[in-house]
């Protein structure tokens, strides 16, 4: 637990997962928008250990929470590399959203603002999450969209579109209450695409707009995404 976060306090914890594989400048910008609005106490960065819906990731998970670690490091508020979903995946088992949050109620207490980020695609997967609506026991849930989104477009699934607009709250109300609500930014125009990153880097190019010059040091030194 990171200094100044403890069990128990009324601080505002923002929780940003993602495969990492690599971490890019839209993670930060996702993470830190978020932070900023709500005024969050820290920001925890979850590598997912072997996520169910993707194939076969690039680095090793160990690889891809360092990567973090550097990509994430000079923020203007503590940030928490939190590696649980990683040594669960290591342990052989299955890893979900819904488990990360118990675990982080568990370790925060009952009073602590948790708030999951995703973005808009995420949102539109969301009902294909294992036991998705009973994430808003343990979290509040803000998502960054792309202009011009919307809650009924048709790409989101009207049973979490429902349920989205149902809990939509304030930035007030989501930094000042444990769980249950829900927050949609649509002035977040970040679109950047992993799989255009690594398919970048397969063909030699650095990313350096897109991808934190220590990542991309680091991605060289340990030779990753070369195929």
């Amino acid at each position: 637990m990171a200094a100044g976060v403890t069990e128990g306090s009324t601080a505002c914890v923002t929780l940003l997962g993602g495969s990492y594989d690599p971490v890019h400048m839209g993670h930060v910008a996702l993470g830190t928008h978020f932070s900023s609005l709500l005024h969050a106490d820290e920001l925890r960065v979850i590598p997912a250990g072997a996520p169910w819906q993707k194939s076969k990731l690039g680095a090793t998970g160990q690889q891809r929470a360092e990567m973090a670690g550097l990509a994430f490091a000079g923020l203007p508020l503590p940030v928490v590399i939190d590696r649980q979903e990683i040594e669960r995946s290591e342990h052989g088992q299955a890893s979900y959203t819904i488990d990360t949050l118990r675990q982080v109620r568990a370790e925060l207490g009952a009073r602590a603002s948790i708030v999951f980020l995703m973005g808009a695609d995420q949102l539109q997967r969301l009902a294909t999450w294992r036991e998705w609506q009973q994430l808003f026991e343990y979290a509040h849930i803000c998502v960054a969209a792309r202009p011009g989104f919307a809650l009924n477009d048709t790409a989101v699934p009207q049973v979490v579109a429902d349920e989205f607009s149902r809990r939509l709250g304030s930035l007030d109300s989501i930094r000042n209450t444990p769980h249950g609500l829900t927050y949609l930014a649509q002035d977040f125009a970040v679109d950047i695409s992993a799989t255009e990153i690594r398919a970048a880097l397969q063909r030699g190019n650095r990313a350096n707009s897109l991808v934190s010059p220590l990542v991309l040091d680091y991605i060289e030194q340990h030779n990753l995404y070369k195929s």
